[in-house]
């Protein structure tokens, strides 16, 4: 009998993005404790979702901003912890997670699971992080900047709070390792290939997860949009990416809250020579200072660019429109890619909550049969569940571990 089988161990996963870190504590849910073997039909979906039983969650939003703020509920939505202005770092919102593990009697889950968006070239497998992978985590910063130190902080921490579980990585790059070469090589000379300047592809983890929610419902031909701050679109072919909208970082793509997306590269070589901006001004206004952010004087936030939107503000009205026109080109770009689509997905925060986008998303679509309005057809939103699929991956890794 396996450890998967008998182990009542939770885990604890931490989800770091640039800004924000959402959590959940899981333990063996019927499906997990029974061996595996759920039947993966959309009609399932409460039996797959039940393989990683939730104990509570949450999230730390604005992290170093005067707004942020931490919110940690029970299972049942029961608030454990509501405080605001609070945050400085990620590492003060683990703090407070800790406080409250200890209080609930959580203080010793047996793993921990790491979002990390990018591994670099030499971690592209969810893997139990070792004094080795670390390094090549340290290695990789370039890669994403944004998002690899906070990480790197986060997970010195957690290993401190928590010394005695075993402490795993799971990759947003890793899904995206299915891809050909048509869509991962740059036309650049092939030293950088080989150095590892390539498409990477991220929001992996959430389209892992869309990917087992829907099992046998999901068809050969899908394109799936995970709209947020972030936001990116994947092409996938019976299940597997072909292609996707970020690249060799998480800034290239669609326009995104404050991220520019994809740029014709003669603006940064413009930029240069007219402005000589360092390496750190020009990672600031492409990360921080563009996308939506950079139509409207510094709002990125969807909701309320729809809200001025509706009041008139024509900046906030373009902003909305080539976030959705972005999203179109690329869903039409991928069902030239595939032969058609059968199934378009929405997730993500804009994904699941913006009927608006949704609708200007799928203006013109009809033609392909997506329509925003039909939920009983080929768009559908879904609720992505990273937390919960990086759980998956660390019980099946403990398993492995455990022989």
């Amino acid at each position: 009998m396996t450890q998967t089988q008998t182990n009542p161990a939770t885990i604890l996963v931490l989800n770091s993005g640039s800004s924000s870190l959402k959590f959940g504590l899981f333990k063996a849910g019927h499906a997990a404790a029974a061996g595996g073997g759920v039947a993966a039909s959309h009609e399932a979906d409460e039996a797959v979702q039940d393989d990683e039983s939730l104990l509570l969650k949450g999230s730390a939003e604005g992290i170093g901003r005067p707004d942020g703020s931490l919110k940690i509920q029970a299972a049942d939505g029961t608030v454990l912890l509501q405080a605001d202005h609070v945050l400085e770092s990620q590492t003060d919102a683990l703090q407070k997670l800790a406080g409250v593990l200890a209080e609930r009697g959580h203080t010793r889950p047996a793993a921990v699971g790491h979002r990390v968006v990018h591994g670099g070239p030499h971690l592209r497998e969810h893997q139990l992080l070792t004094p080795g992978v670390m390094q090549h985590l340290r290695d990789a910063v370039h890669f994403a900047p944004l998002h690899i130190p906070p990480a790197l902080a986060l997970i010195d921490q957690a290993t401190q709070i928590f010394g005695d579980a075993r402490h795993y990585a799971c990759f947003d790059t890793a899904f995206h390792c299915t891809m050909p070469p048509v869509a991962t090589q740059l036309a650049l000379p092939r030293r950088y290939a080989e150095s590892g300047v390539i498409r990477y592809g991220f929001h992996g983890l959430s389209y892992e997860s869309l990917v087992r929610r829907l099992g046998k419902a999901l068809p050969a031909r899908a394109v799936f949009a995970h709209l947020g701050n972030g936001s990116s679109v994947c092409a996938l072919r019976d299940g597997r990416s072909i292609d996707t909208s970020m690249g060799l970082t998480p800034t290239g793509g669609l326009p995104m809250a404050t991220r520019s997306g994809d740029l014709d590269p003669g603006v940064l070589l413009y930029l240069m020579r007219t402005e000589q901006p360092s390496a750190e001004r020009l990672e600031t206004l492409l990360n921080r200072e563009s996308g939506l952010a950079g139509f409207t004087a510094g709002e990125g936030d969807m909701q309320a660019l729809e809200k001025r939107s509706a009041a008139g503000d024509q900046d906030a009205e373009l902003a909305i429109d080539a976030f959705a026109t972005a999203v179109r080109k690329y869903v039409g770009a991928y069902a030239a890619l595939l032969g058609g689509i059968d199934l378009l997905v929405f997730a993500g925060g804009i994904g699941e909550h913006s009927a608006e986008v949704r609708r200007r998303v799928c203006a013109g679509l009809e033609f392909m049969g997506l329509k925003a309005d039909d939920p009983a057809g080929k768009v559908r939103v879904l609720h992505t569940e990273e937390e919960r699929q990086i759980a998956r991956h660390c019980r099946t890794l403990m398993g492995q571990a455990a022989g």
